[in-house]
């Protein structure tokens, strides 16, 4: 099954919106449709009344992030088994689009969505990987950005569970920030230093001088 690719449309979904930059692409139809991506069927069923479905969804996958990062394991299970009993999906076999030299098909599975609305069917594929890349990897896997203001979602999968941003530029800023931050205590303590010997020099007795 493709994990990665199911669970990335929550972590698409989670950062068309970032609050620390009070910005939101979350605004058209036309975005609810650029987050299908390759999924055109879905993208299809698409309507204005989407666009607040959507932002209602994505609020409560930033939730489970939210509390996965803080470490309430229980807290994001429950928030992620909310959303998977009102969104559920139907897991098919499927070969379509996958064949081997042969010709043969690729048989896989496929989490077939509900096509009620297109929120209903997004967010029953987002649910569903997120929970397979969960229960696979660990809630601790879910992580919101380290870099300041952002926050935005992603999904560790480093073999030493060391990720703290959700991109290279963010780490390279924070790695910039922390860099900076570290030189100025550095001329702090060494212009401080260097005051406390003035000071003493100077309170120092004459006969000493």
């Amino acid at each position: 099954m493709e994990l990665a690719y199911y669970s990335d449309y929550a972590v698409r979904l989670v950062n068309s919106e970032e609050p620390g930059r009070n910005k939101d692409t979350l605004t058209t139809v036309e975005a609810v449709r650029d987050l299908f991506g390759a999924n055109s069927q879905g993208a299809r069923r698409a309507t204005d009344a989407d666009v607040t479905r959507f932002r209602s969804v994505r609020a409560r996958l930033r939730a489970v992030f939210e509390a996965a990062d803080c470490g309430d394991e229980v807290l994001a299970v429950d928030l992620l088994n909310s959303l998977l009993m009102e969104f559920p999906v139907s897991p098919q076999i499927s070969g379509h689009d996958h064949r081997d030299d042969d010709g043969r098909p690729l048989w896989h599975m496929h989490l077939a969505d509900h096509p009620s609305n297109a929120t209903a069917g997004y967010a029953a594929i987002a649910c569903m990987g997120l929970a397979f890349h969960l229960t696979e990897y660990g809630v601790d896997r879910l992580g919101l950005c380290q870099a300041p203001p952002c926050r935005n979602a992603y999904l560790d999968t480093s073999t030493n569970r060391s990720r703290r941003y959700c991109s290279d530029r963010c780490a390279t800023r924070a790695n910039v920030a922390a860099y900076r931050a570290r030189k100025r205590l550095e001329t702090e303590r060494s212009e401080s230093t260097g005051r406390s010997a003035e000071n003493a020099q100077d309170s120092s007795p004459v006969s000493e001088r």
